[in-house]
């Protein structure tokens, strides 16, 4: 790709800010369109909530949503005396999937995992960077009904439960249009939808695409590199159909906008454009990493959350909106009382020119 250019030597302290702890949302709004929403033009930020995006939207957009869904990821289980929290990462293969495990020293290649008495993994490798391979004792087809059973939301390490706790996230952790099985974490831009709302945007006129990308818990992983340049983006799988590539591709050649809601979204529609901005089908894994100076072909509008401080998701906005303008909008963002990161309030980014 050549997407990229390097007008400067990005570091990641260039993407710090500080947030006070009690802007971290730890529960949802209810309903769900009753989020805030900061609107974010190059020289106006404007108030509103997310029930008021059929207003905010042209009339011939397309919003393109990920329509992956978040599966129960996190195990409790016991590798004999010792006790082993296991969160899910990315399968790799059938039965087989890399996970991230606590306490993660005290395990071996070898070792089996007991979840309960007809579910359990054997850990099949060990990885530098803290994973663990593991592959699971029941096939796929009964694997999804065992973690529905025995496991909870992957929520983030910011979201603060209790032991058990999690359950209750069950079904607010998850968009309404969520279809295929697969991510550890949520698109959080997509919890803000609710049923009624998708009705309001279609009458409209307001088209939406879905595509899919399975999110990955390596989303949360801090960037620990000084130089952007040094940083290795985790890797995640997704999907844009022949007939969703078409649908984006013909709306781009009318001349409307393409809305991506979330930054899930953006980075495969990314991931899949040409120089030109044409959209080719794509399935596999994308480790795009957009920051500053990044030339973008496929979006030209974006619905996103509130980002933690230099993360790769917020570098990916400031590359949208512009590092100060995003620093800007943060600051009020604050001030304001907005609620963030997964469970908070939203942003409608329009692209800097």
């Amino acid at each position: 790709m050549t997407a990229v250019l390097q007008p400067r030597d990005w570091r990641t302290d260039d993407f710090d800010f500080a947030l006070p702890p009690e802007r971290i949302a730890q529960n949802p709004a209810e309903p769900r369109d009753h989020a805030r929403l900061l609107h974010v033009k190059p020289d106006i930020l404007a108030d509103h909530n997310i029930y008021d995006l059929p207003d905010l939207l042209r009339p011939d957009d397309l919003l393109v949503m990920n329509d992956t869904k978040v599966i129960p990821a996190r195990l409790y289980g016991k590798r004999g005396d010792v006790s082993v929290e296991v969160l899910l990462h990315k399968k790799q293969a059938p039965q087989t999937w890399l996970a991230f495990a606590r306490p993660g020293k005290r395990l071996r290649v070898a070792d089996t995992i007991i979840f309960a008495p007809d579910f359990a993994a054997e850990i099949l490798e060990k990885h530098d960077s803290g994973e663990i391979l593991i592959r699971f004792s029941v096939p796929d087809d009964k694997l999804m009904a065992l973690l529905q059973l025995h496991g909870e939301p992957p929520l983030p390490p910011y979201i603060k439960r209790g032991a058990g706790e999690a359950k209750q996230d069950q079904a607010r952790y998850q968009t309404v249009y969520a279809l295929r099985e697969g991510a550890v974490a949520a698109p959080t831009a997509g919890l803000h939808f609710t049923p009624e709302l998708l009705a309001k945007l279609e009458a409209q006129g307001i088209k939406r695409v879905t595509l899919t990308l399975h999110v990955g818990a390596g989303t949360f992983l801090p960037v620990k590199a000084e130089r952007l340049q040094d940083h290795v983006m985790h890797a995640e799988w997704g999907e844009i159909t022949v007939a969703a590539a078409a649908e984006i591709n013909k709306a781009k050649q009318e001349g409307r906008r393409i809305v991506a809601v979330g930054t899930t979204s953006l980075r495969l529609l990314e991931s899949a454009g040409d120089e030109q901005g044409v959209l080719r089908p794509f399935a596999g894994n994308t480790s795009i990493f957009i920051y500053p100076g990044y030339r973008f072909r496929a979006v030209d509008a974006l619905l996103t959350n509130f980002h933690l401080p230099k993360s790769t998701l917020f570098m990916l906005v400031c590359a949208f909106s512009g590092l100060e303008r995003m620093r800007d909008a943060y600051k009020y963002a604050i001030a304001q009382d907005y609620r963030f990161y997964s469970y908070g309030d939203a942003t409608l980014l329009e692209k800097a020119i």
